[in-house]
């Protein structure tokens, strides 16, 4: 377990909207954390997803965190500038015959999931039936051949027979056995992405030295998968604290895609920093 001394935490946000209250609390949650332990607070920007990140939510990023008086470490990792490092993990994924290509699309899962009796039921609703993992070598390489898309899925169940029992150390819950497998064969990359949020943002902990990870605890069963990956690419486990959800008047946790007021709008409409930070709890 990581000490608390010299604690590095960060906060990681996708420029595709402008940050909300949520993403307010959540950054000033990890800050804290750092500077309570005398430690040192990252940011990291992850874009990799072209079709849904702008510049232009990415400078708003910086503009809001500056605003309410967060200071960060520079230079910024952007996810998109180390697109090899996420390539060459998936790499040795394949070479341990962990991953396998998916070629079934959305409206094609959905539909295998409705004819089914019975389907696996994941935090989020049904996982993955596991189509493609049965395919032969030979029918993989006659799909990609003939070029059709497919997303890299990691078969959990084997990976998990390799690595065995596995732990990690949540600051709310305590010890945590991993159970990777309630999320199913989740996707690692795709065709023309070499990676996922999964596999990206676990090598970034990493990379980035990260010694204490906080996010919401709508992503605490993310956390099992990000075990098991640690465990198979040697790299080191951080802690974890998984903090509660910013809520609405509805009781819905805060999102960008339901309009949650961006802290761009707040600002613009009057308030202060000092304002901001106690309508987050800080």
């Amino acid at each position: 377990m990581p000490s608390p001394s010299g604690t590095v935490t960060r906060f990681a946000p996708s420029p595709t909207g402008q940050l909300h209250l949520g993403h307010a609390y959540s950054a000033l949650f990890a800050e804290n954390a750092a500077r309570r332990e005398g430690g040192r607070f990252l940011l990291r920007i992850e874009d990799i997803d072209p079709a849904r990140c702008r510049p232009e939510f990415e400078a708003a990023i910086y503009e809001d965190l500056a605003w309410l008086g967060l200071q960060w470490e520079k230079p910024v990792r952007r996810q998109s500038e180390h697109l090899d490092e996420y390539r060459a993990a998936l790499d040795r994924l394949s070479k341990m015959q962990l991953v396998y290509p998916c070629f079934c699309s959305r409206k094609e899962i959905r539909a295998e999931i409705a004819q089914a009796a019975s389907a696996p039921q994941g935090p989020d609703g049904p996982l993955y039936p596991g189509t493609c993992r049965g395919l032969g070598p030979a029918e993989r390489e006659r799909r990609v051949a003939e070029d059709r898309p497919y997303a890299l899925r990691l078969d959990v169940a084997a990976a998990c027979r390799k690595t065995g029992e596995l732990h990690w150390h949540d600051r709310e819950r305590g010890t945590i056995a991993a159970q990777p497998e309630l999320l199913g064969d989740v996707v690692l990359g795709r065709r023309d992405v070499p990676a996922s949020y999964h596999l990206a943002v676990t090598l970034d902990d990493h990379r980035q030295a990260i010694t204490l990870v906080t996010r919401g605890e709508d992503l605490f069963a993310a956390t099992h998968v990000h075990r098991l990956l640690q465990a198979l690419l040697d790299l080191a486990t951080p802690d974890y604290h998984h903090h509660r959800l910013l809520t609405n008047a509805k009781g819905e946790r805060l999102a960008k895609r339901d309009g949650a007021l961006a802290l761009s709008a707040l600002r613009q409409g009057g308030r202060s920093p000092a304002e901001v930070r106690a309508l987050a709890g800080f």
